[in-house]
């Protein structure tokens, strides 16, 4: 199932390109065109890196919906569930090819954000427990990707998901500091998952808005969410087999 979904790549190259430039074109545009930071110490760029890698992995899920809803309408799980497979490999298959995709589009972020003079100043091993948080917090969003896709059921009912997935994900501290905020956004900011990812990986990195204490929360919430989320998916994928 996963060299299945990944295969798709090379017949839809387009979209995987555009998966991979849109994160890219996000960080030039903020750090280049809109930059600002209010209300941030030290250089925007050590700032900004972080909060765009942590939103590329929350924008993700919208992939990941498109795809399962897809296969869905076309009939393609139906085909599945006639063969001789476990009902967990499709799940098990979307999500494994999903986490490549969300490693290699972190890579080629991390490449881009070196090339624009960017540079991680913690060690080894903050760099890699930095990375390992983004990858939990896109293995999180993407189990709520499948189970809303699962229940959507349809690819036009996707576009309803975007139009929360954007405000969610730019209500956060991925491009300013919430002390810069009236005082309930700011509130609203500082309790998104989201934003406790970024602040950790910050940290992490050694740049500024980084904060200690939220790595125990950006472990915390993916945990959370895949909890509930992923008990959830698979709930809903056992009663579509019946």
């Amino acid at each position: 199932m996963t060299r299945r979904e990944l295969a798709r790549w090379g017949r839809q190259p387009v979209t995987v390109v555009v998966n991979l430039v849109f994160p890219v074109m996000l960080l030039l545009m903020f750090g280049y065109l809109v930059g600002g930071g209010r209300g941030v110490s030290g250089e925007y760029l050590d700032f900004l890196v972080p909060g765009m890698l942590a939103l590329t992995m929350a924008f993700g899920l919208e992939g990941t919906m498109v795809a399962v809803t897809q296969d869905l309408d076309k009939g393609v799980i139906d085909r599945f569930r006639s063969m001789p497979m476990a009902n967990g490999a499709v799940l098990v298959g979307r999500s494994a090819a999903d986490m490549l995709q969300s490693a290699l589009g972190l890579a080629v972020l991390l490449a881009v954000a070196a090339a624009l003079g960017w540079r991680a100043q913690g060690g080894p091993a903050d760099f890699l427990g930095a990375v390992g948080l983004l990858l939990l917090f896109r293995f999180a969003m993407l189990w709520i990707g499948i189970h809303l896709a699962l229940v959507a059921g349809k690819p036009e009912l996707v576009q309803a998901v975007q139009i929360l997935v954007w405000p969610v994900g730019f209500l956060s501290n991925a491009f300013a500091a919430p002390r810069s905020m009236p005082d309930w956004l700011g509130t609203v900011v500082e309790w998104n998952p989201l934003s406790h990812t970024a602040t950790a990986v910050r940290d992490l990195f050694g740049g500024p808005g980084g904060e200690p204490g939220h790595v125990w929360a950006a472990v915390v919430w993916p945990l959370a969410l895949l909890a509930v989320f992923f008990p959830l998916a698979v709930r809903r994928f056992s009663r579509l087999s019946r």
